[in-house]
């Protein structure tokens, strides 16, 4: 399968996703519901990779890396990235996380030395500035549901959410070099989730009491974020790393963006609300950014 069809199919995953997190993040907290997110999905990818032998591609050279990866894009990025969620909500924070697409871009031309051209680049502004538009007008005049308000200041949401979104590109992008190299991409998650997870114990281990639960786990609350680790951690994650391999990073972190245009048909189902004519309009561009990018 194509890289750029991976990333899409990444972007779908974060997407549904997104929904099974929201309730559970917002009531345990996003340091609580991270934790338990990262342990689900480090059972799933190291059960794979042990049943289908791909632990035997990671040798101790690409140890340090793909460990350095998990703390910037899963310990830092992901808990930021709930965190803006639980003060944003879905839509706001995704906004704001689409800008790792551009982070993306502009660190692989300078890092990697990617560029962007022709059809690719038309198709490019179009996607990113597609998803800006729908999310930015994406919301309906009325709509008063606890997804569209604002808990907690502002300017901390924003700040957290620009925070994932380096910290997502960064983690992404310094894996392509190790990547090219033939290692297995659900036993690199497997070792990346658990090097998170691993700094997660030691922030509670600390006492701060940030990182403690601001409510007691329930049944509907595992089930929920089970969910949201199998499809977004150990389904998305591993996708990303796979089209890494063979695609160029700037153009897989453009593609795998798309994913706050998916959240909103998805929340439309939910609230049975028709999104803003904004959305739709933002919808066609970043659609006819998709397709020059693929043709």
């Amino acid at each position: 399968m194509r890289p750029e069809a991976l990333a899409l199919l990444a972007a779908a995953c974060w997407a549904v996703a997104a929904l099974f997190s929201a309730p559970a993040s917002q009531r345990l907290g996003a340091f609580t519901f991270s934790r338990w997110r990262m342990l689900f999905a480090s059972l799933i990818l190291w059960a794979i990779a042990l049943t289908t032998g791909g632990w035997r591609s990671l040798d101790a050279s690409a140890l340090g890396l793909l460990a350095i990866s998990g703390v910037i894009g899963i310990f830092v990025g992901d808990t930021a990235l709930f965190a803006c969620m639980n003060r944003l909500g879905p839509r706001r924070s995704g906004v704001l996380f689409a800008t790792h697409a551009l982070f993306s871009a502009v660190l692989a031309w300078v890092f990697l030395g990617e560029s962007l051209w022709g059809w690719a680049l038309v198709g490019s502004g179009l996607l990113v500035g597609g998803v800006m538009l729908a999310i930015v007008w994406g919301r309906r005049g009325d709509e008063q549901h606890g997804w569209e308000q604002t808990h907690g200041r502002l300017m901390t949401g924003v700040a957290l959410g620009l925070l994932a979104a380096l910290c997502q590109s960064v983690a992404t992008l310094m894996l392509k070099p190790l990547m090219t190299t033939g290692i297995d991409a659900v036993a690199g998650s497997a070792l990346r989730m658990s090097t998170a997870l691993l700094a997660h114990g030691l922030l509670l281990a600390t006492g701060w009491a940030g990182a403690r639960a601001v409510a007691p786990m329930r049944l509907k609350d595992a089930a929920l974020i089970f969910g949201s680790a199998a499809v977004a951690m150990a389904l998305g994650m591993t996708l990303i790393l796979q089209a890494m391999k063979h695609g160029q990073a700037g153009l897989v972190a453009v593609l795998s963006s798309v994913t706050p245009i998916l959240i909103l048909p998805l929340l439309w189902l939910i609230y049975r609300r028709r999104p803003a004519g904004g959305a739709g309009c933002g919808a066609v561009r970043a659609g006819a950014g998709t397709a020059m990018i693929l043709a």
